[in-house]
């Protein structure tokens, strides 16, 4: 795209959401200009899962054979006490012949991925060192003003989304910095990258840690032929530390969980990112000519992939609703759609899930966890039953919702066969758990 054209769509923040509907628009010949920030693509440690609803978007994008072919597809993930029994799990294999089953990537491999994409297309253009400092909005217009290395800027566009974050300044801009209902936990997580060789004692690709002081998680990022890689571990810490204390406990920390009692030297640590954690929602998803989506609009804690997953979803459902106004097939009336599904998916199943599979860490007896969670004892309900298990390691699936349906005097066009997508199913007492981010 021309520096010159103005877009129909400007998106705010270069990270995985917004690229991927900058390429997924683009790919309607839609013109979308997507501001950065930063000077480059974020290098920090976050997700590497990708649930089955996600996989889906990613699909749609036509990425989604280069994130296996670069990436891997988990087999099992289980939860574990802190001595490394075995509780429970669930065989990913088993969805082999599913095309939207689970994937993993580093999420600043997927950015560099999509961004890679995105570029290749004749009407994406994408700004690094570009901050939005301000919005407005008209009847027939939105607009940004940017800083920018050149100068100061205003740009233009039909629509402008936030894909910016849990920091988003588009929705600090619409709704001020303090309006962001919710609640953030007393708990903190560390997320790490690690190499160390958890293969050789016996872990799987995703593991869950029951404890009340040493709650965590450890999942591989990366596979070699060996078993060995790079693997994220992400532990519960107690409030009200600072990053130096927290940074400065990592050693302690690591001798406690893993197998082996390590000390430094014993492991390599390629990065350490210290973070709270909350659970919250705009109060809407849609102001006039303004969209969020992901992180922008809603955020959880991290155990079971919920939060990335659920950002990638409403990506695809903005992506379609924005594709039915431009090719006249729907009104903006599409776009309240959007919100309130949205919204209510967060509601009845982000939110709700997100909230138990922390808590399931922290809050039981490890010893007592198989006779008293309800999950777990799910988990080992059907873990003979494969039909049982490929339906439950489906129910992510819930989180999706054909906006198509909306299009105006014609049938559902996207070809979705998934009843949770066509909005017959809006909850779901338990959805599986997809990793963590």
């Amino acid at each position: 795209m021309a520096s010159s054209d103005k877009p129909w769509v400007i998106v705010v923040g270069a990270g995985p959401s917004g690229l991927l509907l900058g390429l997924m628009l683009a790919k309607k010949g839609i013109t979308v200009h997507i501001l950065e920030a930063a000077a480059e693509l974020d290098d920090s440690p976050r997700a590497a899962y990708y649930g089955p609803p996600a996989a889906h978007a990613l699909r749609t994008a036509g990425v989604i054979d280069e994130v296996r072919k670069d990436g891997f597809d988990p087999v099992i993930m289980c939860w574990r006490k802190l001595d490394g029994t075995y509780l429970a799990g669930m065989d990913n294999s088993l969805m082999n012949d599913d095309p939207d089953r689970l994937a993993c990537m580093p999420l600043a491999q997927l950015d560099r991925l999509l961004y890679r994409n995105a570029i290749e297309q004749p009407t994406v253009q994408v700004s690094f060192n570009h901050k939005v400092v301000e919005i407005g909005q008209d009847e027939n217009k939105a607009w940004v003003d940017v800083e920018t290395p050149e100068g100061s800027k205003r740009l233009e566009a039909t629509y402008i989304v936030g894909c910016d974050g849990a920091n988003s300044i588009v929705r600090r801009k619409l709704y001020g910095d303090w309006e962001w209902p919710g609640y953030t936990w007393k708990e903190q997580i560390v997320a790490t990258n690690v190499a160390y060789p958890f293969e050789k004692y016996g872990y799987d690709d995703a593991n869950f840690f029951i404890h009340p002081e040493h709650w965590h998680m450890v999942a591989r990022l990366t596979k070699n032929a060996d078993g060995s890689g790079w693997w994220r571990c992400s532990y519960g810490e107690i409030g009200g530390l600072t990053r130096e204390e927290l940074i400065a406990r990592q050693p302690m920390k690591f001798k406690a969980m893993f197998p082996g009692s390590p000390d430094p030297g014993q492991y390599d640590l390629a990065a350490i990112n210290p973070y709270k954690i909350h659970q919250r929602i705009a109060d809407s998803m849609r102001v006039g000519r303004f969209l969020l989506a992901a992180d922008a609009a809603h955020i959880c804690n991290p155990f079971g992939g919920l939060g990335l997953t659920g950002g990638l979803v409403d990506i695809e459902g903005l992506y379609e609703c924005l594709v039915g106004i431009y090719e006249g097939k729907a009104d903006e009336s599409i776009l309240d759609k959007y919100s309130e599904v949205r919204r209510e998916k967060y509601k009845t199943i982000v939110d709700p899930i997100s909230t138990d599979n922390v808590k399931r860490l922290f809050t039981q007896d490890p010893e007592k966890a198989l006779e008293n969670d309800s999950f777990l004892k799910l988990l080992n309900d059907i873990k003979d039953d494969h039909a049982a298990q490929i339906e439950f390691m489906r129910s992510p699936m819930a989180l999706m919702y054909d906006f198509t349906q909306h299009y105006k005097g014609e049938e559902t066009t996207t070809g979705h066969s998934d009843p949770a997508k066509n909005g017959v199913s809006s909850h779901v007492e338990q959805v599986a758990p997809v990793g963590a981010e």
